[in-house]
């Protein structure tokens, strides 16, 4: 019989709609449980909602993804390893130049800045919505709507030229592949910082009035700018600034279309909009092991004693269907109010761009429901490419008639 150490993670999803349901068993089980990882290691595995939030908030987890202990949970190895000090961001950092590196971008993704976005973010939508109705159906949402929205947002609040967006999407979607062979993985992260390698030096030149140019100027006044710390921040910014929500987009379109009760409520009531995506956060939990970590010091959580440079996994999303924080966690209530949920994380690394996610989200899905009332899926459910090998999940195609 095989046992859990035995098993490796990350687990694939098999159903569009519910975690495996092997990280039930171990919920319930054993919520602390050691298991094997790609490269033959193991680690903790962490997956109630108590305890995945005490770690996210524990100073004594790290998220070095540059150090050797930090769980790697992608085929090969790790594309940071390798790389200087001086390309490490945000993501990747510890107190105490975590703080001040994370407080130098935050007011690029304050509620205020979002919110003087919206009207262009509504005008991207609206965009894509005409020529999605000029088109014959059926239409892939992904490519016509999911995809664009976040990725012309992005690249305009960075500078990027949108025009050139076919040069670096086709890398970052390789960079999420979980079983891409290492090499064409780091070639891929290699073109994709090459790029924006040109695109921050020609802005040293001459600073726009973008995030990149603000942060400049911001930095060079402050006597700390670094090209290659901002080379390393666009590219996260990038890379999560589409994914995410493109995925999340496409995902609660389905979800919705499915459950056309639920869908009622947000066309009879738009206020409701907002708690409907903190529901489906909850629900679908896309990036459900962006959180991993290891720790520099021996820690007890849970009853359970994890050794100093032990890997850690903290799994958002049985965190996220805990039972004991959201009862019937496997029926999606947009009337449920999970604002509690760790689908942006928690704590100190909780993500930066959740204002601006939101604000698009709520945006798409007011206007497309309003516009497309009689949107409907092309395709049965079972045969949706959903991403099963990625490690944001989401689907490669999703189309769409009305």
């Amino acid at each position: 019989m095989t046992t859990i150490e035995e098993v490796k993670f990350p687990l694939s999803r098999t159903s569009p709609f519910a975690p495996p349901e092997l990280y039930t068993q171990i919920r319930e089980e054993q919520p602390i449980t050691r298991v094997r990882i790609p490269n033959g290691k193991h680690a903790w595995l962490i997956t109630r909602h108590e305890d995945v939030r005490a770690a996210l908030n524990d100073r004594r987890f790290s998220s070095d993804r540059f150090d050797d202990n930090f769980p790697i949970l992608v085929e090969g190895g790790n594309v940071f390893r390798d790389r200087p000090e001086s390309e490490k961001t945000i993501i990747s950092m510890d107190a105490p130049q975590h703080g001040p590196a994370r407080k130098a971008v935050l007011g690029e993704f304050t509620v205020k800045r979002v919110n003087a976005l919206r009207p262009r973010i509504q005008e991207i939508v609206d965009g894509l919505i005409d020529e999605m109705l000029a088109a014959p159906g059926p239409v892939d949402l992904v490519e016509m709507l999911s995809l664009p929205v976040p990725s012309l947002v992005i690249c305009e609040m960075l500078g990027v030229p949108y025009e050139d967006h076919d040069l670096f999407q086709q890398d970052t979607a390789k960079l999420l592949k979980r079983n891409l062979p290492f090499e064409e993985r780091r070639a891929a992260s290699d073109r994709v910082r090459a790029y924006l390698r040109d695109l921050v030096i020609s802005k040293e030149a001459d600073p726009g009035d973008d995030l990149v140019g603000r942060q400049i100027v911001k930095l060079r006044e402050e006597g700390t700018y670094s090209r290659d710390g901002l080379v390393g921040l666009t590219f996260l910014l990038l890379l999560a600034g589409h994914e995410t929500t493109a995925n999340m987009i496409s995902l609660s379109t389905v979800a919705l279309l499915e459950q056309p009760g639920q869908l009622e409520l947000i066309k009879a009531d738009p206020g409701k909009t907002l708690h409907a995506i903190e529901e489906l956060l909850r629900y679908f939990t896309i990036v459900d092991l962006a959180t991993s970590r290891f720790v520099t010091e021996d820690v007890e959580i849970g009853g359970v004693t994890i050794k100093a440079g032990e890997g850690v996994l903290l799994v958002g999303y049985t965190a996220n269907w805990d039972p004991r924080v959201f009862e019937e966690p496997d029926q999606l209530d947009i009337e449920r109010g999970a604002r509690h949920h760790v689908a942006f994380g928690f704590g100190p690394h909780q993500c930066l761009g959740q204002n601006l996610a939101r604000a698009e989200l709520q945006i798409v899905f007011d206007t497309l429901f309003r516009r497309i009332p009689g949107l409907k899926l092309a395709a049965p459910i079972d045969e949706l490419p959903f991403k099963q090998d990625a490690s944001i999940y989401g689907l490669y195609q999703l189309p769409v008639t009305w």
